[in-house]
């Protein structure tokens, strides 16, 4: 099982102090040495921002895009590969206008913008600026690339080291893993002579390598007098059949991912991440992403997978809509109508989901995308239904939605 990341999260001040940079990312390469030296691939080391508007100096939306530009030069220095803004609020819908901005003049940095949690509901204006935002960074390049920096956040909480919902409380200097944990899937299920085999054996790797990732990475994060999270071991994949959670599912008997069956097998994953014991942060789900799970690419580019398919999953287990392929021609309004269902769902349910679309500039549905990204699989873009909302969900008010209560 290999480390997708080691995320720090601190607030790096502003304007930026270069010190509070190097600090935090001294303490990320030390644990990445101590995770590679007992056989861990640490594929990158990312550092996550409070939301700027709540930093201790708050950046000016104006001021964004530069905030974001020297963090990524920093980040260059210590040898950080990515580094994420904390989200645009409701309370301040100039935050999600400049996210275009920031991506088109970076390279490394991603972006989100919240638009619905428990306390305040969900925001209609922030479902609006969220989609205008898609909508915007789909052309920033032609083919459409670029989104992949910018995810819509529902009910999302500070302290999952996953990109791009990645944000700090600003609390202190932090730290946390992100596992890439679908390969564990895919072994505990091949050849398991029973269901409650598998889950044993799933379960039992999950807390063999969370006790491990801890016992290693803790007391360093102690040295340097930062707070140790945990560990977000959602099954996260790679577009590799035997690191695919769609291989896992479809290794439980079901035909094709999309077909019936499906959420009953990935709620039997998620149910085993919830029996696991260690010490937890972030999503703990089963992540969905088209592009980075071959499986799943593959489905979609037969139509055996849909965009509804994949909120079913969401609404059972999954944590949400992650880069999936839209039509070129899909507009902000469409596209504000898909994300207030992803929000309901989120505080229906209580749990955190994000929507990671991709608009691709020119293209229709049932069009071949391949781009030149390892960890991207060849698909083709998915067919969307909607259409605009009007009435009452066409205004500028709050959706109060609160969990089922049984």
């Amino acid at each position: 099982m290999n480390i997708r990341a080691v995320t720090g999260f601190f607030d790096p001040g502003w304007p930026l102090k270069p010190d509070s940079v190097a600090d935090i990312s001294a303490c990320m390469r030390e644990a990445r040495e101590a995770l590679e030296a007992i056989g861990y691939e640490v594929q990158s080391l990312r550092l996550a921002t409070p939301p700027p508007s709540e930093m201790d100096n708050k950046v000016p939306p104006s001021d964004t895009p530069e905030f974001a530009r020297l963090l990524e030069a920093e980040c260059f220095v210590q040898e950080v590969d990515y580094a994420a803004l904390g989200p645009a609020l409701p309370g301040d819908l100039e935050g999600y206008s400049v996210i275009p901005d920031v991506l088109g003049a970076t390279g490394n940095v991603f972006a989100s913008g919240l638009f619905a949690d428990m306390d305040g509901g969900l925001s209609l204006p922030a479902a609006r600026a969220c989609a205008k935002t898609i909508h915007a960074t789909a052309v920033l390049r032609p083919d459409g690339f670029a989104n992949l920096r910018f995810a819509a956040l529902a009910n999302v909480y500070p302290g999952s080291p996953f990109f791009p919902a990645a944000y700090h409380s600003g609390e202190g200097p932090a730290l946390a893993l992100a596992a890439e944990g679908a390969e564990l899937a895919v072994e505990a299920i091949q050849g398991a002579n029973s269901l409650s085999g598998a889950r044993r054996k799933l379960v039992s790797r999950i807390e063999s390598h969370g006790a491990t990732l801890t016992r290693v990475v803790q007391p360093i994060a102690a040295e340097h007098e930062v707070r140790y999270l945990g560990i977000d071991f959602s099954l996260a994949p790679f577009p590799e059949e035997k690191r695919s959670l769609g291989t896992a599912l479809e290794a439980f008997g079901v035909p094709a991912i999309g077909l019936a069956g499906t959420a009953a097998a990935a709620a039997v994953l998620a149910e085993c991440l919830d029996q696991a014991q260690f010490r937890r942060t972030g999503f703990c789900g089963l992540f969905f992403p088209v592009f980075e799970d071959v499986t799943l690419a593959t489905r979609a580019a037969e139509g055996t997978l849909s965009v509804n398919d994949l909120l079913l999953y969401a609404s059972v287990c999954g944590t949400g809509l992650d880069t999936v392929p839209l039509p070129g021609d899909v507009t902000e309004d469409e596209i504000m109508a898909l994300l207030i269902d992803l929000g309901a769902l989120a505080l229906r349910q209580d749990k955190p989901l994000t929507a990671r679309l991709m608009p691709i500039p020119g293209k229709a549905a049932g069009d071949e995308v391949h781009f030149d990204f390892p960890y991207f699989a060849d698909t083709r873009v998915m067919a969307f239904e909607a259409k605009p909302l009007d009435g009452l969900l066409a205004g500028s008010s709050v959706l109060q939605i609160g969990p089922h209560r049984g």
